[in-house]
């Protein structure tokens, strides 16, 4: 990985990880104008719908957090990835109040300009999101159990 692919993964590791409500900028400045955003929830394109992604989520979470267990970075012809293996915490905010614990990976595309082009999140929003939810989380774990495989 080049140097200054490597500073920029650590300056967004560091954005990423620090995240506030009023310093989502500093995060923004690691991307490309038209980056792109996926989710299980969310397609996005642009810098201000990236900054929106996280704005939403200090609108409806009590201190969100993230914290990066492991990186990884894969270059295959000329293409930039890095992986992040992350953990988020916070709390729903409103009635139900729900604890989150999400565990997820993030693949980081460094597009040609030298910044992020690409923010992919990939995370089972299923079993550690929809299941903890009042009403529809026992439809969720219903349909969850006919997906598992008894070995006995």
């Amino acid at each position: 990985m080049a140097k200054s692919h490597q500073k920029l993964i650590e300056a967004y590791v560091k954005a990423f990880t620090s995240l506030r409500p009023g310093n989502i900028d500093t995060l923004l400045a690691l991307v490309e104008i038209d980056v792109v955003f996926v989710d299980p929830f969310n397609k996005l394109r642009g810098k201000a719908a990236f900054g929106a992604v996280f704005e939403h989520m200090f609108e409806t979470t009590i201190e969100p957090q993230f914290t990066v267990s492991d990186v990884a970075h894969s270059t295959v012809r000329d293409r930039h990835v890095t992986y992040l293996r992350w953990q988020m915490t916070a709390r729903t905010k409103g009635w139900p109040s729900v604890s989150l614990e999400l565990e997820g990976m993030s693949e980081i595309h460094i597009g040609d300009t030298g910044l992020v082009s690409h923010h992919i999140d990939h995370w089972d929003s299923a079993s550690q999101l929809l299941s903890k939810l009042p009403f529809i989380g026992a439809l969720v774990r219903q349909i969850m159990r006919i997906f598992v495989v008894r070995t006995n």
